[in-house]
């Protein structure tokens, strides 16, 4: 179903708030994975938004759709989303990956309410939002999942292992989505090692592919959906994203899959993102969404 305009202005706050709460969090912690988050904080947005059936008050609820954060190193944007959920209290992330902290850089699902999945090294999601997926059929459950990946991450063998096996188990419930933000921490992707053609491999590997811009609401909005009432292939949604998008100085950098920034930066990087604010509910305007 199409976003309304009031849906839409709504995912669009909780979006910008959550971006403000990025910046926030990677002062507290002294660095972060600020980039990335940044990049996926869009499409994790518009999932709890409108996708995810879960019960804040009931993390362990059996039934709850599951998402599985493969990029686990942008635990800073998704602990932005579980403290607005409510599944944590937002006065934690002030203990962001501090000595002590239950929150790591890659979030442990045994500490952190919400958190469906632990990540480390990259490339296992996949594989583990299959098992979640396979088990919902075995059990007779009907709850979905969403797994995201990073286009880095692809660069791993394991990705393509999943991919093959989702192929032919062929779950309907479950939907793949790599945040295409072009960049890694050694470089740009296609320096490091091209992915490209990169929505024909997702073909190849038995997939529908749909790749969409990964800032745009109701583009992903119409993806997913069709994603999730399709049954004859899976699905695989390639996000166009830009690592560290909102902030002008982080935009389309390689060089910010990781950093801190200073109280200076991070003045600038909070007007920068009322800024792009601004901009994205004035491109609302302009649509006239109704």
């Amino acid at each position: 179903m199409p976003l309304t305009k009031e849906e839409l202005l709504f995912i669009e706050a909780k979006a910008h708030e959550h971006r403000r709460t990025i910046v926030e969090t990677t002062i507290w912690a002294g660095s972060g994975h600020i980039g990335g988050a940044l990049s996926m904080i869009d499409v994790t947005t518009l999932l709890y938004s409108r996708f995810m059936c879960i019960d804040p008050e009931n993390d362990k609820w059996e039934d709850r759709d599951r998402f599985i954060l493969s990029k686990g190193h942008a635990g800073i944007g998704f602990v932005a989303i579980l403290a607005d959920i409510g599944y944590i209290d937002r006065k934690e992330l002030e203990t962001f990956n501090l000595t002590g902290s239950k929150f790591g850089i890659h979030l442990d699902s045994n500490r952190v309410p919400g958190v469906d999945a632990s990540t480390g090294s990259l490339g296992h999601g996949l594989s583990i939002a299959l098992g979640t997926a396979l088990a919902a059929q075995q059990l007779g459950k009907e709850y979905r999942t969403f797994c995201l990946l990073g286009d880095g991450e692809c660069q791993e063998g394991s990705v393509w292992e999943a991919a093959m096996a989702i192929a032919h188990f062929n779950p309907p419930n479950l939907v793949t989505l790599v945040d295409r933000n072009h960049a890694q921490i050694d470089g740009m992707t296609e320096d490091v090692m091209p992915l490209e053609p990169f929505a024909d491999k997702w073909c190849a590997f038995g997939f529908h592919t749909v790749t969409v811009d990964g800032h745009d609401f109701e583009a992903m909005n119409d993806a997913i959906s069709e994603a999730l009432d399709r049954r004859d292939i899976p699905t695989c949604i390639i996000l166009d994203t830009c690592k560290g998008k909102g902030i002008g100085f982080c935009e389309g950098k390689y060089e910010w899959h990781y950093g801190g920034i200073t109280q200076e930066m991070a003045k600038e990087a909070m007007r920068d993102l009322e800024a792009y604010y601004e901009s994205r509910l004035a491109a609302i305007e302009k649509k006239g969404v109704e």
